[in-house]
């Protein structure tokens, strides 16, 4: 059996499988941050945001814009002669991930459509690209404006269960510039049955009309489903806070976190609102609030050499 997430090291990580980090998080009940950061920008000179993002206290990273046919990321070594994803993963010590978009050219926009080139769209090749350049794991989901809709995520985890190798978390954490519901208890079913590994479903108070109450029926159909099953065929509930309210006060960004995590999430995401990364204090404060100063302070102390 694995450790759990909190207890584990930049060597654990490096050498986890797919559905023993799986494992790692439902094991920390609750008290696993993913943060999202765009690679191509640079929030402070001469580091990552990825890097920022872990020492703030992240355990997971999520690249989003980010092509996998050109693969942008600033702040690494200027002479750097490796896969650069490669480089931050050992540089952070943590596992990493990556956005690929599943555009519906045919979805009934409430807004303009934003095109995105080919590198961030779901495909076949954009997710053997994925496992090429060493992602832990992917997310089906869509910035705003570029017309991702729930029936292209269904289509698009059937598709990643073929072609990508790491976990595959799917769900809207807002519109996506679509007129249709963000997520429904319906909408759940249909992508846990589909062998969703983590569900990605709004925080609440981060979308209108989504509370700790449906937050809370959609975790116990979850937990319902999960009885008796192995670790691969369950589902995670990801708890995403991407509606720019990870700039929010940090009273909000606590309010945000233990309602979310009461209701039963399984992870917690926040976004990367401000040029590219989250703020880093409110990755702390997440952090903090969700699991408290001693296991905050560990996680944050060791060294990606252990």
């Amino acid at each position: 059996m694995p450790k759990r997430l909190l207890n584990m090291s930049a060597s654990d990580f490096a050498a986890t499988s797919p559905m023993d980090l799986k494992q790692a998080i439902l094991a920390s009940e609750g008290r696993t941050i993913m943060a999202e950061n765009v690679p191509s920008s640079q929030f402070l000179s001469g580091v990552t945001n990825a890097e920022i993002e872990r020492a703030a206290g992240a355990d997971l990273l999520l690249f989003n814009a980010f092509d996998v046919f050109d693969p942008v990321i600033a702040g690494i070594p200027d002479d750097l002669n490796e896969n650069p994803v490669t480089w931050v993963k050992r540089a952070c010590g943590r596992p990493i991930g990556v956005n690929l978009e599943p555009v519906d050219n045919e979805a009934e926009m409430s807004e303009s459509r934003t095109e995105i080139p080919m590198g961030r769209r779901v495909s076949p090749k954009t997710l053997e690209k994925a496992n090429e350049l060493g992602f832990d794991f992917i997310c089906l989901t869509g910035n705003p404006g570029t017309g991702v809709s729930n029936d292209a995520i269904a289509h698009s985890i059937k598709l990643s269960k073929e072609h990508f190798n790491g976990l595959v978390i799917a769900g809207k954490m807002h519109g996506a510039g679509v007129a249709e519901p963000v997520m429904t208890l319906e909408i759940a079913r249909k992508f846990v049955d589909l062998g969703v590994d983590i569900l990605l479903v709004p925080a609440p108070y981060t979308v209108p009309c989504f509370q700790e109450a449906d937050l809370r029926a959609i975790v116990d159909f979850v937990r319902s489903y999960n009885v008796g099953k192995s670790i691969e065929e369950k589902v995670l509930v990801m708890a995403a806070n991407g509606t720019s309210q990870d700039s929010c006060d940090s009273e909000t960004i606590k309010k945000i976190g233990l309602a979310a995590k009461a209701a039963g999430a399984d992870l917690q995401h926040i976004g990367d609102s401000m040029n590219g990364i989250c703020l880093p204090q409110n990755i702390f404060t997440l952090g903090q609030a969700l699991r408290g100063y001693r296991h905050q302070i560990v996680m944050l102390s060791r060294s990606v050499i252990r």
